[in-house]
């Protein structure tokens, strides 16, 4: 009889403990982030604060659809392979609701191309390669941040104000960089019919040997620069441009080099003058702004990057969509997504129903070696709509649906 009562005892609490474990399971949103932080931890680190925050804070909020946001990461060694196996196993045997994440071009372009073979949402939120959302686009996949096709058209009104006519050209030898350069060329030859381009620079991501490069571009004698390295190479070309002279007298336009993920780490090495995009956290004085300044502060003690933004926005974005859906159902996901609005840290941002893609902005300005540290003066803010293409045009771009 006593062994019956303690069997029985057992399984009842037994069938408790996995009653409690599956209503928890349904009391959770689950969102499979696949990211390159072990290879790109300068931006990755800040910007996986930035998710950390704003599931932190839409949780302490009550969650979404009354459910606890959870965040399940999984890291792609800046592999495309990689990714796609990280994905799976996130959708297969995690069972995530959605899925986000990915920094390298490549790398976002195969977790599109896995979305719409899975036919699971995506929010691609860091990749820049305009493929995402134009040529590879499908209709599981959004992107937040502001495509290299945007933050080009940005930088080139200033170019062309330049009046240079000989340009050089540096850029890492993959799918970002490729897609900058062809469309920096492009667009300033639209705006400037005379200009030439008298040297190019492609190299091996992460591998730059500056010495060379910046040999060969100086023996091209342009009148101007434009840069689309960062990271680790960055630094090496602005030491070794810097030690050579190439500067010197001759205009740089840069993309990214105002981000402090790439600006702090060149400290007195930091170029004067150049364009940049970038993120002036330290004078940005509006009201949403103010407010995630101060929260990221209060709980990482340190100053947000842009990864920081580009991380609490990704998870914002994901939390307003499934609001608007009622539901974490990819198709009602698909529909809330089209013509949302959120608000992030830059002001209010719409994905458009057309190609996906969010109108978050970018600032523009100029560098300035500021007491031994790279800052970033006269910039602005501009609005990410205003540098898109047109629904007629997008329509030409993307496959049908």
């Amino acid at each position: 009889m006593k062994k019956t009562t303690s069997w029985l005892t057992t399984a009842a609490v037994l069938w408790a403990a996995t009653s409690a474990a599956t209503a928890y399971a349904q009391g959770v949103i689950k969102i499979g982030e696949v990211n390159s932080y072990k290879a790109q931890p300068a931006f990755l680190e800040p910007y996986r604060k930035g998710l950390e925050l704003a599931v932190e804070q839409i949780n302490a909020a009550g969650g979404v659809n009354g459910k606890k946001l959870e965040l399940i990461i999984r890291d792609d060694n800046g592999n495309p392979g990689d990714a796609v196996r990280a994905a799976e196993e996130l959708v297969s045997r995690e069972k995530v609701d959605v899925l986000t994440g990915t920094f390298l071009s490549h790398v976002g372009l195969a977790l599109t191309d896995y979305a719409k073979q899975r036919k699971v949402f995506f929010l691609a939120a860091e990749p820049l390669t305009d493929k995402i959302v134009w040529q590879n686009g499908n209709r599981y996949t959004f992107r937040l941040r502001p495509s290299t096709y945007m933050q080009v058209a940005m930088l080139v009104p200033e170019a062309a104000k330049l009046k240079k006519k000989r340009w050089a050209l540096v850029y890492p030898n993959y799918e970002y960089g490729q897609s900058a350069v062809a469309t920096f060329k492009q667009l300033l030859k639209a705006a400037q019919p005379d200009v030439e381009f008298v040297a190019e620079q492609a190299t091996p991501l992460g591998k730059v040997d500056s010495g060379s490069v910046v040999q060969a571009l100086a023996d091209a004698k342009p009148d101007a620069i434009f840069n689309v390295l960062f990271g680790a190479d960055l630094s090496k070309f602005v030491r070794d441009g810097n030690t050579r002279g190439l500067f010197k007298d001759r205009e740089v336009v840069s993309l990214l080099t105002g981000e402090p993920e790439y600006l702090d780490p060149l400290k007195d090495e930091s170029p004067n003058g150049w364009i940049v995009t970038g993120y002036p956290w330290y004078g940005i004085q509006t009201p949403e702004h103010n407010a995630f300044r101060t929260a990221y502060e209060a709980k990482f003690k340190d100053y947000p990057r842009l990864g920081s933004v580009v991380g609490y926005s990704a998870i914002v974005s994901l939390a307003e969509g499934m609001k608007k859906a009622q539901s974490t159902d990819t198709e009602k996901m698909i529909t809330a997504f089209k013509g949302l609005k959120v608000m992030s840290p830059f002001g209010p941002i719409t994905y458009r129903s057309s190609d996906h893609q969010s109108t978050m902005g970018g600032y523009v300005g100029r560098t300035k070696n500021e007491n031994g540290k790279g800052v970033m003066v006269d910039y602005r803010y501009l609005d990410g709509a205003k540098y898109l293409p047109p629904d007629a045009e997008v329509a030409k771009l993307r496959p049908a649906e």
